[in-house]
């Protein structure tokens, strides 16, 4: 079974706390779904070696079982149900929203008329945007699957909706590093921070003026799968640009060492032509020199974090010849100075 068609099952556990929190009999859903009963146990008795998993099929059918059970989508992670629909519904209200910026707003107001325990929201600064998700945790269980879930579902949305790949800066975590933590590099090709004041996904504010490409008939065939599709989909992304971002972060640490790693040798090692890795790229909307672009925004917030690092040296890491021109560079990104930034960590 491989990593990219199932999750591990600690993954499992921390999803599963919801329905439990409410009573729910899990071993008469199993029977429901047509599983066996041994499924879960199975997994969670036998501990030696490497973690047990769940095959996407079964965790999807899993899925399906227990919302009907329960009749929420929110898996018991809410004060109050989110009744089977809902999810289509919002669909529905967002595919004439024009582009992704009117979609996202329209999805955060749809879902504040829904709940308390819950709330989305959209900032913009400088090159940035970031997408924040609000949990009050009414229950006060393990978060990490939900808001997890909650981050896979939203982006894998956006990148439907706009019909490319969003390249992503950074993503962070209001919870403690998880169990399944070497899962987060296949979900989210980006760094990861955990135990962070906010749970935020950080991306490129050009992608929130891209037009939508989807219409009705288009979503008809997005929920037929949906949104249990986009929930078990705990799996790589693919996309090209995913690929070249996970590659470069995987392998190089400093700028000076990105710019060793030119476009022709990431072609080479992807079996590409230049030519024919150009035109992948494109047509995902993406170009090389913003992959590394993405990487040095993300390695300059890391290296801010580090408070008794200078400015100076921070910016001859990155590779900038003075720091007047990281200054510039850093504020056309974030909005702030990076001493601006800096401060705003205390």
């Amino acid at each position: 079974m491989t990593h990219t068609h199932s999750v591990p099952m600690s993954l499992i556990h921390s999803w599963l706390e919801g329905p439990r929190s409410h009573g729910v009999d899990l071993e008469n859903v199993l029977e429901n779904a047509g599983l066996s009963s041994e499924v879960l146990k199975e997994h969670m008795d036998q501990r030696a070696g490497s973690e047990k998993r769940l095959n996407l099929d079964d965790m999807g059918l899993l899925l399906r079982t227990l919302w009907r059970e329960m009749g929420d989508e929110a898996s018991g992670f809410l004060s109050q149900p989110l009744r089977l629909g809902v999810f289509s519904m919002m669909c529905h209200a967002i595919i004439t929203s024009g582009n992704l910026r009117r979609g996202l707003l329209r999805s955060a107001r749809f879902i504040s008329l829904l709940t308390d325990d819950l709330s989305l929201e959209l900032k913009e600064k400088g090159d940035e945007a970031r997408w924040i998700i609000h949990y009050r945790n009414p229950h006060r269980l393990d978060e990490s699957f939900f808001i997890t879930s909650l981050f896979v579902i939203w982006i894998r949305l956006s990148c439907w909706m706009i019909d490319q790949p969003i390249l992503l800066e950074r993503i962070q975590f209001r919870f403690p590093r998880p169990a399944f933590v070497d899962e987060y590099p296949l979900m989210f090709p980006c760094r990861h921070y955990f135990s962070q004041p906010v749970n935020q996904v950080v991306f490129n504010r050009r992608l929130l003026s891209l037009p939508v490409q989807q219409d009705n008939e288009s979503l008809a065939k997005f929920l037929h799968n949906a949104p249990e599709s986009l929930l078990t989909q705990f799996r790589s992304d693919n996309s090209l640009t995913a690929q070249i971002k996970r590659m470069l972060l995987h392998r190089h640490g400093m700028q000076t060492e990105l710019e060793n790693m030119g476009f022709e040798a990431v072609s080479e090692e992807l079996h590409m032509t230049t030519h024919t890795l150009r035109r992948r790229l494109k047509e995902e909307g993406n170009s090389f020199q913003e992959i590394k672009d993405s990487i040095r925004r993300d390695q300059a917030i890391a290296l801010l974090d580090k408070p008794d690092l200078p400015l100076h040296d921070i910016a001859t890491q990155l590779g900038f010849s003075e720091s007047a021109a990281f200054n510039r560079a850093f504020k056309k990104w974030t909005g702030l100075t990076p001493g601006a930034y800096r401060e705003s960590l205390k």
